[in-house]
């Protein structure tokens, strides 16, 4: 188990307060723009460890009688079937989606933005969609010059040609489906319009890293750098807020770089800017939840080379570019770390140079590393599920915790009726007949109990995982890397 270094009721404390400080500073509404992930933000659990991946949700559940959400939704990428990588879902399904998950947990959803929006077919349908299941949807459209002509963004023919977004709350979360979607545009938008109104309006940015109060070479920041090597993003000192507090903070080149812009545009719309520089603008108090800095280092570190591997397999499939990888390295190097760095690799590419086959291998709790290879009955990613749950359990390892009487059936549904040419059980298949033999089996159900321990463990296969079985190990909160290669040499891949 990964030692935790992060309070996460204390974030939820902090950060909360923070919030409702920055809405009594602008009086009646804070359009608050909000990054990453909401509900499910996997890559601040790995690197903060203690931190719950809905730790942003529960923070907002402190906040529900008083915030609404907006989510945006770019129309270029409704149009190119633009898709959240982690979930492989498009935007626009991301989008209901959210609006799902926001209303399950009684936050208030109050519309749906559409911003670039030139008449796209696929916008339009989804326009309609929205609509037809009572969905309020607003229109944003793109401003020529965007965002370097400033007199004309701000003014009837730029902002003032967009929608106004009618909300009803003091907090206004604007969220979206994925980057690049609008969020800044829109929140500027609005404190257009607002301001037209005579509503006093405040804009502030929630992004959780990098992490401004933590040193700029930070593992933890610099694991934030590995995860958006493909956007080009670099860590870098806000030297807006270094001139103006002589304080040292950290940002990154995009928000440094727009500093300027958007200083110009909120002293246009409201006639000063309430902020000195980007940091001014976040309300992140991550930094002051850690208590254990070697515990989130290391974790940090770990990510790292996780992301180093993630980009070889995207590279592989012909969807990442070699210069991120080697981007990545470099950034392994900065922390001190290398792949020998990640005990399950080499101990799975070795035991695959003895067995000439797949072999995944996965590292205890305790240190102890288990590996599970490719048989006739089972791949190796099946082999390895099993083998861990026994060593938990303390059954030996020449017991079957399925019987091959359960195997051989769901082969033949596999192969003879389902028609696919791979006999051998997937991690899903695995997992529902050993529920199975369970029922009737202490052995088999002693090891299912152990299930709930492999959460947090590192794995590493040396092929290409199927769709499924990465699924899996994600599900049971496995970080499982691959080697940058397929088990076959076939073109086409499921």
């Amino acid at each position: 188990m990964v030692a935790k270094g992060f309070d996460n009721e204390k974030y939820i404390r902090l950060q909360s307060q923070k919030i409702r400080d920055r809405i009594a500073k602008f009086g009646d509404k804070l359009y608050l723009e909000f990054g990453g992930k909401l509900f499910d933000d996997y890559h601040a659990a790995r690197v903060l460890p203690g931190f719950e991946p809905d730790a942003k949700v529960k923070m907002l559940m402190e906040l529900k009688d008083e915030a609404e959400v907006v989510i945006v939704i770019n129309a270029d990428a409704i149009e190119k079937n633009k898709r959240r990588g982690d979930l492989g879902i498009t935007y626009d399904l991301e989008t209901l989606r959210l609006i799902d998950a926001f209303r399950q947990i009684g936050l208030f959803v109050g519309s749906v933005v559409i911003t670039c929006y030139t008449g796209q077919p696929s916008a339009q349908n989804f326009e309609k969609r929205l609509t037809s299941l009572g969905i309020t949807v607003y229109r944003h459209y793109p401003i020529v010059d965007y965002p370097s002509n400033i007199p004309f963004i701000v003014s009837d023919d730029g902002f003032g040609k967009n929608d106004y977004v009618k909300t009803s709350r003091k907090l206004v979360i604007v969220t979206a489906p994925g980057p690049g979607s609008g969020k800044m545009a829109t929140c500027l938008s609005q404190l257009y319009h607002e301001n037209k109104r005579g509503v006093k309006a405040g804009y502030a940015k929630f992004e959780t890293f990098p992490i401004w109060s933590i040193p700029l070479k930070h593992p933890v920041n610099v694991a934030y750098e590995a995860a958006t090597a493909d956007l080009d993003d670099v860590n870098m000192i806000d030297p807006f807020h270094l001139e103006a507090y002589g304080e040292t903070t950290v940002n990154y080149n995009r928000d440094i770089e727009i500093f300027p812009v958007l200083n110009s545009i909120l002293e246009t719309i409201l006639g000063e800017s309430p902020y000195k520089s980007p940091t001014d603008m976040g309300v992140n108090m991550a930094g002051f939840a850690i208590f254990d800095d070697k515990a989130v280092s290391d974790a940090a570190k770990q990510e790292i080379i996780r992301r180093y591997y993630n980009t070889l397999v995207s590279v592989r499939q012909g969807m990442g570019e070699a210069t991120d990888a080697s981007k990545i390295e470099l950034l392994m190097k900065q922390v001190g770390v290398n792949k020998k760095d990640r005990p399950v690799v080499e101990a799975a590419l070795k035991k695959a140079e003895e067995t000439n086959g797949p072999v995944a291998a996965l590292q205890l709790s305790d240190g102890t590393i288990v590996t599970g290879k490719t048989s006739s009955l089972l791949g190796a990613s099946s082999a390895l599920l099993l083998n861990c749950l026994k060593v938990l359990a303390g059954i030996s390892d020449d017991i079957n915790l399925i019987s091959p009487t359960i195997i051989e059936p769901i082969q033949k549904l596999k192969t003879e009726i389902l028609g696919n040419h791979n006999p051998r059980l997937h991690t899903d298949e695995v997992l529902e007949a050993l529920s199975i033999c369970a029922a009737t089996s202490d052995v088999a159900k002693k090891a299912l109990e152990q299930a709930h321990k492999l959460k947090g463990l590192e794995a590493h296969s040396t092929v290409i995982l199927s769709r499924v079985d990465e699924n899996v190990f994600k599900k049971l909160g496995v970080n499982i890397t691959f080697e940058p290669k397929y088990q076959t040499k076939k073109l086409y891949h499921n």
